[in-house]
C-alpha cells in the first residue's frame, strides 16, 4: 500500500473514552459545591476584578484577586508534595491600545501546572477569567462582582487542581485564570504567545466562562444542558497556497466540519455522556456566542484546539451591569445569583475532560485513507509510542458527533469490510493501556 500525501486538511482531533474507569467517577465525586461556593464568594467579595482596578489593596481590586488565585494554587500544591509550578505571567499594555485601555496596565495570569510523568510538554488547559466589569468597560473603581462573569469559571479552575492534583497523569495539566478577557482578550493572546514561544504541544483549551446560571432571561430554568462552542477549523494557516490546496481538498474528500476544536468539542460530548449521562451536552457550531468573545479564540488564533464550555441558558440583566434595581429588576453580577449544583456539574466536566486526555497516549501524527470505487474502507497510520492499540472511527457526514467505532488492536492498518468510503467520514485515535484514548485524527492523506 503506497501513501501518496494529499492535504485534506491539518491534523484534526476527537476523543472518546472506550471503557469506564473507575476513577473517573472518584474524580466527579470529589468535586466539592461548598468550596466552589467559598472561592466564588471570595471572588465576589474583592469588590471588582476589573483589568484596570487597583493593585496595591489586599481587599480590593484586581492585585488582590490574582494574589489570593496564586495563594490558592500554591498551598494546593503544598498538599501535593509541590506537584504544580505555580506562577505570575505578565503581560504589559500601554494606555490606547484600544479603547478600553485607558492607561498603562499590566495584565497578569496565574498559571498552575501540573507535569505529566511521561510527557510533561504536551498539555490540557483549564481557564477561567479572573477579571470583571460593569456596564460601561472603562469603569474599573465601581464595584463589579462578577461573581457567575467569571468568578465561576476561576472558581472550577481552582476546585479542578484540587481534585486532580491527587493524582498522577502522563500528559501535564494546566490550571489557568486569565486577566484581560474584558479589555479584549489581552490575557489570552499573552498566554498563547507564551505557549508557542514555550514549544508547548497543546491537546486543547477549555475555557469556562459562565458556568453557575440556570435561568436565563427566556424564561427557562434548566440545571442539565450546557453548550460548548467550538470554530469548525483554524484559522490560524496564513501561507496562502496552503489554505487553497486545503480548500480544494475539503471539497471533495470534506471535513469543513472537523477542525481540532470541533474534535475537542466531540470528545467533550462523549466523556460527558458516558460518566456524567445525567448532563446535556450542547454542541454549538460556532467559534462563540453572536458577536461576542472568550478566551479560547486567542489560542484558535495561534493554531491550538480549543472551545468554551458555559451555561446553556443567559440572564443578561445579570451580565455588565452596574449594580441597581430597575423596574423591579435587580440588575448586576452578584452572589445570590449563582447555581452551585450547577457550577459542581460543569467543574465535574472540565476535570473528568482532563483527567482523560491527561491520561491518553499522544494521537497518530499522519491518518491515510483509500477506498475509492471499492466496497470497502481503508485507513493507514504511523505508529504511536506509548499506544497500546488504535481504534477506528466513523459516522454519517451529516452527524454531529461519531457514531461508530472499532478497536483493531495493535495494527497500523485496517479495512472496513463493507463500509463504503462515500458514505462516512472517519478517524483513528491511539489508545493507551488503560483503555483511555487520545485525539481521534481526521484523514490528511489519501491512500492510493
Amino acid at each position: 500500500m503506497k501513501f501518496i500525501f494529499i492535504p485534506l486538511l491539518f491534523i484534526s482531533t476527537f476523543y472518546g473514552t472506550a471503557q469506564t474507569d473507575s476513577k473517573i467517577y472518584d474524580i466527579i465525586d470529589a468535586v466539592s459545591e461548598d468550596r466552589l461556593r467559598t472561592d466564588v464568594k471570595t471572588l465576589a467579595d474583592f469588590g471588582t476584578r476589573h483589568t484596570l482596578s487597583d493593585t496595591v489593596s489586599d481587599t480590593r481590586g484586581i492585585g488582590a484577586a490574582r494574589r489570593w488565585i496564586k495563594k490558592q494554587f500554591d498551598n494546593i500544591s503544598a498538599d501535593c508534595d509541590n506537584c504544580l509550578d505555580v506562577f505570575f505571567q505578565n503581560n504589559f499594555f500601554e494606555k490606547g491600545t484600544n479603547q478600553r485601555i485607558i492607561k498603562d496596565v499590566n495584565v497578569v495570569n496565574v498559571v498552575a501546572i501540573q507535569r505529566g510523568t511521561k510527557y510533561p510538554n504536551r498539555f490540557i488547559i483549564m481557564s477561567g477569567d479572573i477579571d470583571s466589569r460593569v456596564s460601561d468597560p472603562t469603569d474599573f473603581t465601581s464595584d463589579s462582582p462578577g461573581a457567575n462573569d467569571n468568578a465561576t469559571g476561576m472558581a472550577g479552575a481552582i476546585e479542578a487542581a484540587r481534585v486532580l492534583s491527587k493524582y498522577k497523569f502522563e500528559n501535564s495539566i494546566v490550571y489557568l485564570g486569565l486577566s484581560g478577557e474584558e479589555q479584549g482578550l489581552f490575557g489570552g493572546q499573552g498566554m498563547a504567545k507564551y505557549a508557542q514561544d514555550n514549544d508547548w504541544d497543546i491537546i486543547g483549551v477549555l475555557n469556562n466562562d459562565m458556568i453557575g446560571n440556570i435561568s436565563g432571561v427566556d424564561g427557562v430554568i434548566d440545571n442539565r444542558t450546557f453548550r460548548i462552542f467550538s470554530e469548525p477549523i483554524t484559522t490560524a494557516e496564513t501561507d496562502a497556497e496552503r489554505l487553497a490546496r486545503q480548500a480544494r481538498a475539503r471539497r471533495f474528500y470534506g471535513g469543513e466540519v472537523d477542525g481540532i476544536s470541533r474534535q475537542l468539542a466531540r470528545y467533550v460530548y462523549k466523556t460527558t455522556r458516558t460518566y456524567m449521562p445525567e448532563m446535556n451536552p450542547m454542541m454549538v457550531y460556532r467559534l462563540d456566542r453572536f458577536g461576542r468573545g472568550g478566551h479560547h479564540r486567542p489560542f484558535n488564533d495561534a493554531g491550538f484546539a480549543g472551545l468554551r464550555i458555559m451555561e446553556a441558558h443567559e440572564n443578561y440583566t445579570q451580565q455588565h451591569q452596574d449594580i441597581r434595581t430597575e423596574n423591579g429588576i435587580n440588575y448586576g453580577d452578584t452572589f445570590e445569583h449563582v447555581n452551585f449544583p450547577y457550577c459542581k456539574k460543569l467543574t465535574a466536566v472540565n476535570a473528568i475532560t482532563m483527567a482523560s486526555l491527561a491520561s491518553a497516549p499522544p494521537a497518530p501524527s499522519e491518518v491515510g485513507i483509500g477506498g475509492i470505487v471499492e466496497a470497502s474502507a481503508k485507513l493507514k497510520w504511523n505508529a504511536v509510542n506509548g499506544a497500546t492499540g488504535y481504534k477506528v472511527y466513523w459516522r454519517d457526514t451529516t452527524s454531529p458527533t461519531w457514531e461508530h467505532s472499532r478497536y483493531v488492536g495493535n495494527v497500523t492498518e485496517f479495512t472496513l469490510e463493507g463500509i463504503v468510503i462515500d458514505n462516512f467520514y472517519f478517524g483513528v485515535a491511539s489508545v493507551g493501556e488503560d483503555g483511555h484514548e487520545s485525539v481521534v485524527v481526521f484523514p490528511n492523506s489519501i491512500i492510493r
